[in-house]
């Protein structure tokens, strides 16, 4: 049997891995970025959708340009969040369009199953011809209500009406409350 010496090639191998191993470090800050619940999201998509029907109806649609999905943390609750805004539709029992929300910003945590909407948001019912204006506002799913305290302006084809703090309202507006409320109202004339 004839024995080998190692040889220059092996030595070589041998000293390119242990430099290699010596050369690994562990920047702990660098390694918390790419963990789940960071800045990062798990999963992101484009021109996102989803329809919501309730016993074969239509109930709702909802479209964002963008959506990121992130894992639940100690922190927080696993979330999406809408950088670029959303846009729900809202469907009567007909299946035609009765209200629009509308924002730039959106997140919905998927624990609460609410909704937060942010900068510029809008609530138009297409029925009634009401809209709401104000710039952050929940919307919880279940409850199938929408809310704010920040302030908030309603106008319909009766007036102006504004909540200093805020309001409460079916998703649809078929019902609303302003909280600290002012406004003009127009008052017909009867002859």
């Amino acid at each position: 049997m004839i024995k080998r010496k190692p040889g220059y090639i092996g030595m070589f191998y041998i000293s390119l891995g242990i430099l290699l191993l010596l050369s690994c470090t562990n920047d702990i800050e660098k390694v918390k970025g790419f963990a789940p619940g960071s800045d990062v999201p798990n999963m992101a998509s484009k021109n996102y959708q989803f329809e919501y029907t309730d016993t074969g109806k239509l109930q709702l649609k909802f479209f964002a340009p963008e959506a990121n999905h992130y894992m639940v943390t100690e922190e927080s609750d696993p979330m999406y969040k809408f950088p670029k805004g959303i846009e729900v539709y809202f469907y009567d029992e007909k299946e035609k369009v009765k209200s629009i929300i509308t924002a730039r910003y959106a997140e919905f945590n998927e624990r609460t199953e609410i909704f937060e909407a942010r900068d510029s948001v809008v609530v138009k019912n297409l029925q009634t011809n009401e809209r709401v204006d104000t710039e952050k506002m929940f919307w919880n799913r279940p409850e199938k209500k929408i809310y704010s305290e920040d302030h908030t302006k309603i106008t319909n084809p009766d007036g102006v009406f504004f909540g200093d703090n805020g309001f409460e309202a079916a998703q649809d507006l078929s019902y609303y409350r302003l909280k600290g409320s002012t406004g003009t109202m127009v008052v017909k004339d009867e002859e």
